[in-house]
């Protein structure tokens, strides 16, 4: 997958600007997808110089004029051809994991702390997603919701993206269990 997927698919709900974008993709689209505000304005250009994106301009008063970028039926058909080709299986790449791999070697107080800066992280983002969720079915029970609701797909990857913390949050305080109850000083 490009980035330039990503953004199409961040696009389609609604005409956003390269800063709301970057506020969506560090929200939401961040748990399936990554990127640095620079690159999605170099893509934004990118997307629109191909058609798929098309952008208008915002006078605004008391403030900077903006753009408003939205996906145009060239970027629908290229959405459409991507979800249509096949994917390859996801695999995990984590610098963290790779540091717990050498814990019998390395300082476990190190990674204590990094464990549970990690699991803070995850709580944190378990909540957010919560709160995406809440807003997104209102007062419809997510079975509800999943059954009648207008757009499941941004409710769905974001199922995803709160399973994938819970996981995470698990796995870093079993982690930091196992490693303080293996410690000599058990501390």
């Amino acid at each position: 997958m490009a980035l330039r997927h990503a953004v199409l698919a961040a696009l389609l709900d609604e005409e956003l600007s390269g800063y709301q974008l970057a506020k969506a993709f560090d929200m939401g689209v961040a748990n399936f997808w990554h990127a640095l505000p620079q690159q999605l304005y170099v893509e934004l250009a990118k997307l629109e110089q191909e058609g798929l994106i098309a952008g208008r301009e915002v006078v605004q008063d008391t403030r900077p004029n903006k753009r408003l970028f939205r996906v145009t039926p060239v970027g629908l058909a290229e959405l459409d051809r991507f979800t249509a080709a096949a994917t390859k299986p996801s695999f995990m790449r984590d610098d963290l994991v790779v540091k717990v791999q050498a814990a019998d070697h390395v300082d476990a107080g190190a990674l204590i702390t990094q464990l549970a800066e990690r699991a803070i992280f995850a709580a944190a983002k378990i909540e957010l997603f919560e709160a995406m969720l809440w807003k997104m079915r209102g007062e419809r029970t997510e079975e509800e919701f999943l059954r009648h609701g207008e757009r499941i797909g941004p409710y769905l990857t974001c199922l995803r993206g709160l399973d994938f913390e819970r996981a995470n949050r698990d796995w870093y305080e079993r982690t930091i269990t196992v490693l303080r109850e293996r410690r000599p000083d058990h501390g």
